[in-house]
């Protein structure tokens, strides 16, 4: 029975494969994709805001960068093979890194754009991205997950960790596992590949394919951190690579021959003009970073204020410096400065985050709600639903601080583990019965036990359950209580009964449920 219903299992799977090819646009290949393209579409857009407030929030500080970077990406998206409503926007974020969304919402950070020497370097790094998104690589990334799961159903588990786990919570989620994984093998060339062809196509000298790819296989050999945790750990270079660019541009050249094909230098130089007169104040801030993680927070109020002294209107020197003064518990400096933050920029989460737990640890309980949910329409994070459910609890709203101690609970730091331990303790008074089992034993001599366990992360105590015997066809009820029980544990309790003699004894002549229980201390 069971091999007939694992084999219908495998067919109905099988069926499910078969109907679901789909054409990619770029190689013209049928292959299996889950996912439609209006889903895609639909994904990228939900996903693309908040990926991007995770990833440091739009380098607003610098728009005429942002504007350079769209027109070449938008040059580039022009010549793909996929009309996707394509966007690029540049992050304000140190680490290298450049992502792509399904559907062609497309990111690259200002640490990346540091690396580059031309315009036709940046535009081999948004080719590369513009050909994941038009031929659907997040799509089956997301159907290779989706097999992964029914795989379940033949005894196959596969888990990935996320570096944003502890963090990002909700739907948002999705999002963060999409920009952090990492493409395969064949998706990578693929990329490579058709990326360079979509830069000839858009008037660029292939070449800056080859050198891009040769300085990536330099900075990967020197175990550079930033670049590991940043575009090496989803796009990994290799030798192979630099080989197969070489050899396909080398195959091209020869049809280009007296096409004027563009490396624009010093385009590039100008439009970088803001970021390279400005890059001892952005290393200012990541030494701070570096320093406020080693606890050397006095160091970083000076790193911070140097900072602040060459780019004022840079609302994450701000925002950081404001961060600072939380950990300190100065909390009156702490809400002046995430209010000059946001007056520079009002669109990133963490500072209406910082201002919403200030408020909330000075008792501003409307404040800090405003600010929290505002935080979270940006992105929805474990720290602002945690905070949430306590206002919500102080307001006497049971319910619905559940509801946010819940979504806090979906992140595995220490933030999440606190809220998982207060969405548990106002659970428990109202469905005990979910963290307490009760089940019967007897013993040698006949004698009925009772074997209460606790099923929850919390050490409890007075612990009531209520249970009922059916003995020789008639019913007995009896309450017991235990004045401590320890979470994983358990305790027998002598019922006082005995199983008759010549008479079998099992669960079913037993019913229990567990009436009551409160967490320690």
């Amino acid at each position: 029975m069971a091999y007939r219903l694992l084999l219908q299992v495998i067919l109905l799977f099988a069926a499910a494969i078969l109907s679901s090819c789909a054409v990619n646009p770029v190689t013209g290949r049928n292959e299996l994709s889950l996912v439609s393209e209006a889903q895609e579409r639909a994904i990228g857009e939900k996903q693309y805001g908040s990926s991007q407030q995770s990833q440091g929030g739009e380098f607003s500080v610098d728009p005429v960068l942002s504007e350079y970077v769209n027109e070449v990406g938008q040059r580039i998206a022009a010549v793909s093979d996929a009309p996707l409503d394509y966007e690029f926007v540049v992050l304000n974020n140190s680490v290298p890194n450049a992502w792509a969304l399904p559907g062609g919402k497309i990111a690259v950070n200002r640490g990346l754009l540091t690396e580059l020497n031309s315009e036709a370097e940046l535009a081999a790094v948004l080719g590369h991205e513009v050909v994941h998104a038009a031929a659907r690589h997040g799509a089956q990334a997301m159907t290779r997950g989706t097999l992964l799961q029914g795989a379940l159903a033949v005894g196959a588990i596969a888990s990935q960790d996320n570096d944003f786990a502890d963090f990002i919570v909700g739907a948002s989620q999705l999002g963060a596992q999409l920009i952090s994984q990492r493409y395969g093998r064949e998706a990578e060339l693929q990329s490579d590949e058709y990326g360079i062809r979509y830069m000839i196509a858009a008037g660029y000298d292939p070449r800056a394919a080859i050198s891009l790819q040769e300085t990536f296989v330099r900075l990967s050999a020197g175990q550079n951190q930033g670049w590991l945790g940043g575009l090496f750990s989803s796009h990994p270079p290799s030798e192979e690579r630099v080989d197969n660019n070489r050899a396909l541009v080398n195959e091209l050249l020869p049809e280009l021959a007296g096409r004027d094909m563009e490396i624009g230098a010093l385009r590039y130089e100008q439009a970088m003009a803001f970021v390279h007169e400005n890059a001892e104040a952005y290393a200012l801030f990541d030494e701070s970073e570096r320093a406020i993680a080693d606890n050397d927070l006095d160091i970083a109020l000076l790193n911070l204020d140097a900072a602040i002294g060459m780019v004022p209107d840079e609302a994450r020197f701000t925002g950081l410096k404001a961060d600072i003064y939380l950990y300190q518990e100065n909390y009156t400096e702490a809400v002046t400065a995430y209010d000059a933050a946001i007056s520079k920029d009002g669109n990133y989460f963490d500072y209406y985050l910082g201002r919403g737990v200030t408020h909330a640890r000075l008792g501003n309980r409307r404040q800090a709600r405003t600010d929290l949910e505002q935080s979270s329409q940006l992105l929805p994070t474990a720290i602002a639903m945690n905070e949430l459910g306590k206002l919500t609890l102080l307001d006497g709203n049971r319910n619905q601080a559940k509801e946010y101690f819940s979504q806090a609970a979906q992140g595995r730091g220490q933030v999440g583990m606190e809220a998982a331990a207060s969405f548990i303790k106002l659970d428990l008074a109202d469905n005990p019965e979910n963290y307490i089992s009760v089940s019967s034993l007897v013993d040698d001599n006949r004698r009925i036990y009772i074997r209460v366990f606790n099923n929850s992360d919390l050490d409890l105590e007075e612990v009531t359950v209520e249970v009922a015997f059916l003995i020789e066809g008639a019913i007995s009820t009896s309450r017991n209580r235990l004045e401590s029980l320890a979470s994983g544990d358990y305790r027998d309790i002598n019922s006082g009964k005995r199983v008759p003699v010549g008479q079998d004894w099992s669960n079913d002549q037993m019913s229990a449920r567990a009436l009551s229980a409160r967490p320690s201390g």
